[in-house]
């Protein structure tokens, strides 16, 4: 009997190491497609009460932040090629740093329709980039083809997670043992939810802040120092958010020197009050303000503030990328297990439950 146990045993093993190892290789696909499993999962659920069929929730969750998200890429890329095309027109920049490839061949384009494409590549106006895309074709075929396998792995785990998360959770609790299994996955679980649909309620609050803030900039800013495409920079400046220590900078930082750009070509330096102007109130309404307001609501209901904060900071470091995702996980879990399991099985007496709110902090479900 003990024989027929180490086999069976040692074959769990082995498939544990290979679907491991499966896993450690699409690590950032499978972080991302949890973070917005968490993230879409209230707004899954609260479909419920429009009695539509659980595929068509789950589709309409995924679609609630994949279509928006694809909507503003491809406005950024097309108004980057606009407004590069718009300032090389007016100034000679493309002489002044002695670049007369692709910076030339966007300024001879005649228009960004679908007519104007054709025009300007039977004219061979295309002609570098095309050069460009023929030396790196392997490179760029390579790039390409693994976005969109870990773009597949992401919508395939996130859809399936949404319908069958439930069944996945029944079965976890089906090794529990004195209950310890059950209290610590429940606990996990929401705590989980609450982080990571924090970030998305961040990301939302901090976009429409930026948004009125732009908007209310360019209002009383002369036009040669508005703000181009508020709206767009704004969701920019949400989506940045997430990203930890440098966060919105990477995109009012840019915008502000775009702002001053025309200002500085054009020789009107007393237009420059204007964009410092911009920066202290960006600073202040946009940077710092929601972190100290906000941050305290979306950062879950028990999971501390500051270790948040840490782990969207070690996590590009340590994990790459997909650590800013994978670490607010990896954190929610220890704490967890820290606080529900650990005391259990070191024999702790203490009829507590769940993890102590700190104090000071407001839960998610308060506000």
């Amino acid at each position: 009997m003990d024989e027929k146990r180490f086999v069976v045993a040692l074959f769990g093993l082995t498939l544990t190491l290979i679907t491991g190892y499966i896993a450690q290789r699409f690590v950032a696909a499978l972080t991302l497609a949890v973070f917005l499993y968490y993230s879409t999962r209230r707004f899954h659920h609260r479909l419920e009460r429009f009695r539509l069929p659980s595929r068509a929730r789950a589709v309409i969750s995924l679609s609630a932040i994949a279509v928006p998200l694809l909507v503003l890429l491809s406005s950024t890329v097309v108004l980057s090629i606009v407004e590069a095309r718009r300032i090389i027109d007016r100034y000679p920049v493309a002489e002044t740093i002695g670049a007369d490839g692709w910076l030339a061949g966007v300024a001879d384009l005649s228009s960004l329709t679908f007519a104007g494409m054709i025009t300007a590549y039977r004219a061979g106006e295309f002609d570098p980039l095309i050069r460009f895309f023929v030396d790196n074709a392997s490179l760029l075929t390579t790039t390409v083809s693994g976005l969109l396998l870990n773009l597949l792995i992401i919508i395939i785990v996130t859809y399936y997670l949404l319908l069958d998360g439930s069944k996945l959770y029944d079965w976890l609790l089906s090794f529990d043992d004195d209950a310890i299994v059950r209290e610590y996955l429940k606990v996990a679980d929401a705590e989980l939810e609450a982080v990571l649909y924090g970030n998305l309620l961040n990301v939302i609050a901090i976009s429409v802040i930026a948004v009125a803030t732009y908007t209310g900039y360019n209002l009383v800013a002369p036009d040669a120092v508005s703000v181009p495409y508020p709206t767009l920079a704004g969701a920019l400046t949400g989506i940045a958010s997430l990203i930890p220590v440098i966060g919105m900078k990477i995109v009012y930082l840019p915008l502000a020197a775009a702002t001053a750009m025309p200002t500085i070509l054009d020789n009107e330096p007393g237009l420059l009050a204007y964009v410092v102007g911009f920066l202290v109130v960006v600073v202040v309404v946009v940077d710092t303000i929601p972190d100290i307001v906000l941050r305290p609501y979306f950062s879950g209901e028990t999971t501390h503030v500051g270790l948040l904060m840490l782990a969207y900071v070690f996590g590009p470091v340590v994990f790459g990328f997909y650590g800013l995702f994978l670490a607010p996980i990896v954190l929610v879990l220890v704490l967890t297990f820290a606080d529900t399991a650990l005391p259990r099985l070191l024999g702790s007496e203490s009829d507590e439950t769940g993890p102590t709110i700190p104090s000071g902090q407001r839960r998610l479900d308060e506000y």
